[in-house]
């Protein structure tokens, strides 16, 4: 019989209703019931999705406007600016208490919301902030990172994120990578970057299932039609389901590593097969390893 086998003591949080996060411009009251119906969570948004000039009537409409705070975040402009505060001035008269805070870069402003307090999502999508990700993720405020790829791009004086062909350019592998790492490694939820060709759901569903794949908690949209394919991304397949059944199966009665269709098995196998069954909200099987307490 396999020895009882411990998962990793920091393990990625789950703060999320679902996989499929949707942006909403804070401007467009209109939109606000409509993208919180069709997606898991809503992330209002008060930065780079409203002009200048609408500010402020993004912030009052954020005031009047009462959605589900458990499933709604509030996407406020960059440390150190008027915005900033004008931002945080309208949230304290809203039950909302979850924030993404744009341009994210300094563990202090992380730091300085958790006191209000809030709940935050550090968005890493400029050069410091992607350097400084380790450190965002340590923050106890932070119950989640999200990489960005076109503000990174601009930070570092660049012209596009993707090839002609649209793969990312190694930079922004490099920036996905580091953030993802910088948020496993603190028990961080970590949400994959929007994909902006809104007409291009075959590219959609292949780099939400690469991000599913690689340990991301969610990916977010920035249109309707793309919520679908993101929560069907997420979904293990019955293939990956059927495998994770049976590997567990056989481990009971084994006494230690053992191979099943070709492949050693050893316990991050086993792991791997039981979050795959906590994914599409199965049990672990009767493995002998206990479901390991959140951090």
């Amino acid at each position: 019989m396999i020895e009882p086998h411990a998962e990793p003591a920091v393990e990625p949080i789950e703060p999320f209703a679902g996989p499929a996060l949707l942006f909403c411009p804070a401007d467009r009251r209109d939109r606000f019931h409509k993208a919180a119906a069709a997606a898991d969570v809503v992330i209002l948004d008060l930065e780079d999705g409203v002009a200048p000039a609408d500010k402020e009537a993004a912030r009052q409409h954020l005031r009047e406007v009462a959605l589900d705070p458990e499933r709604t975040v509030v996407r406020i402009n960059p440390a150190n600016t008027a915005d900033h505060d004008l931002d945080l001035a309208a949230l304290s008269e809203t039950a909302y208490r979850t924030v993404m805070l744009a341009k994210a870069e300094q563990a202090v402003d992380v730091s300085r919301l958790g006191a209000l307090p809030l709940r935050v999502i550090a968005l890493c999508e400029t050069a410091l902030g992607v350097v400084n990700a380790l450190e965002l993720a340590a923050e106890p405020a932070t119950v989640a990172l999200m990489w960005g790829a076109e503000d990174l791009l601009v930070s570092l004086g660049g012209r596009s994120s993707r090839h002609p062909d649209g793969r990312y350019r190694g930079i922004a592998l490099h920036a996905l990578g580091q953030v993802l790492l910088a948020g496993g490694a603190h028990g961080r939820a970590v949400i994959d970057a929007v994909h902006l060709d809104i007409a291009d759901l075959d590219g959609l569903r292949i780099e939400a299932e690469d991000a599913a794949a690689s340990g991301f908690a969610a990916k977010a949209c920035i249109h309707p039609s793309q919520v679908s394919v993101v929560r069907r991304a997420f979904v293990p397949s019955p293939d990956e389901l059927g495998w994770a059944t049976e590997v567990l199966r056989i481990a009971e009665g084994s006494a230690g590593v053992f191979t099943f269709k070709g492949r050693m098995v050893d316990q991050p196998i086993l792991s791997q097969a039981r979050r795959l069954l906590r994914a599409a909200g199965g049990s672990q099987g009767s493995s002998s390893s206990p479901e390991p307490p959140r951090p």
